[in-house]
């Protein structure tokens, strides 16, 4: 069996796995709406929100669905290029008839507030932000870029993809005002993929009322409508809502703040042991790295060389470099469902793939600085 050390879809845990171990169950039936009203109470402690509306849905929809409930054609945004996902939010916007004014960041540079104060105009109707970029492993400061809003006055929707983020970083929807939040099952909700979860301000779901974007199956009226309820419009994946269930109780047992902090535990760990390899980053700032994934820069071998001998050698599968990153980076994950010996365990197979692939490293050296921060700074 493969070791899975992507960025996501993130390993799925054994009660998460029982739980959707059962009959398929009637998604008319009178089962169902208990699960799904616990799903949604517990998905808003996740993303912070107080009576915000969650919503559910299977597939990718995620984006999509965002968009064509708030923006209408001829609309303008302001988006920041900083990695494949922010690029490809844009895409779909622009599918739509979305006027998108980009911005072109460094891959490997978060979004700053900075930026946001230089670029924002009046005639923004909404930001789109990636605030966890998977492709690049760096995490923009949502906090700041409320700020930013804030200070030039202007009061754009505020539609960011929490997709690496949310359920292994802190996410605070009330707090930073964000209006619509999206994520997949499959990351740090420690979930198979399949579900697309949304979570949608009063002032968004105002703007779905009033926007006329051509929409059916993504069409949050209907869908608002019948979770209330506790069904869905259409047949939903109802063994993956046993699972998502049980996997938002983990996560209440364990304490969100616990999670936050094993997860920022974990991931300094990887940095450091990225640093005993006198290896570089690809976030170019510390402060900014991302807690559920680190993306190593390659500039001696080709990466994918690295990710075929770690899989077909070491049954390790890392993350690859995606877009323009492609061959010149490889990703670890270290979200979800996972501990220190799990940590060091990847860490050991990418000592080794780098030695089989040429590369100089001295064998234990980042494991042991993974460990010393580990002892150093005990759960």
């Amino acid at each position: 069996m493969h070791f899975l050390q992507i960025p996501g879809p993130t390993n799925v845990p054994e009660r998460v796995l029982r739980a959707m171990d059962r009959p398929v169950v009637d998604h008319r039936g009178d089962r169902l709406p208990a699960v799904v009203h616990e799903i949604r109470r517990r998905l808003r402690g996740v993303f912070g929100t107080a009576a915000a509306e969650v919503l559910l849905w299977s597939g990718s929809a995620a984006w999509e669905s965002a968009l064509v409930n708030t923006l209408r054609a001829g609309d303008r945004v302001l988006s920041f290029n900083n990695g494949l996902f922010a690029e490809k939010f844009v895409e779909v916007a622009r599918r739509f008839g979305v006027v998108v004014d980009e911005v072109q960041k460094r891959w490997g540079d978060a979004v700053l507030a900075s930026d946001v104060d230089a670029a924002l105009r009046a005639d923004h109707r909404a930001l789109l932000i990636v605030h966890n970029e998977t492709s690049t492993g760096v995490t923009t400061d949502l906090a700041g870029v409320r700020a930013a809003i804030d200070a030039g006055g202007h009061d754009p929707l505020l539609l960011v993809d929490a997709v690496s983020s949310l359920g292994s970083l802190p996410f605070r929807f009330d707090e930073w005002r964000v209006d619509v939040a999206l994520t997949g099952s499959q990351k740090g909700l420690m979930m198979p993929p399949g579900l697309a979860i949304l979570c949608v301000s009063e002032r968004a779901l105002r703007a779905a009322t009033a926007v006329d974007t051509p929409r059916y199956f993504h069409d949050w009226g209907p869908v608002v409508a019948a979770l209330a309820q506790g069904y869905s419009p259409a047949t939903p994946p109802t063994l993956e809502f046993y699972g998502l269930r049980e996997a938002l109780r983990m996560l209440d047992e364990e304490g969100l703040d616990a999670v936050y902090a094993r997860h920022a535990r974990l991931g300094e760990g990887v940095r450091r042991a990225v640093a005993a390899w006198d290896r570089q980053l690809l976030c170019h700032d510390l402060e900014r790295c991302s807690n559920s994934l680190t993306a190593v820069w390659l500039d001696d071998l080709d990466a994918n060389q690295l990710l075929r001998i770690t899989a077909s050698r070491l049954e390790l599968d890392l993350g690859g470099g995606l877009g323009r990153l492609n061959g010149r980076v490889f990703r670890m994950g270290h979200l979800g469902a996972l501990n220190e010996l799990e940590v060091l365990a990847m860490l050991g197979g990418v000592e080794m793939g780098l030695a089989l692939a040429g590369a100089p490293v001295d064998l234990g050296r980042g494991v042991a600085a993974a460990q010393a921060h580990f002892v150093q700074s005990p759960a």
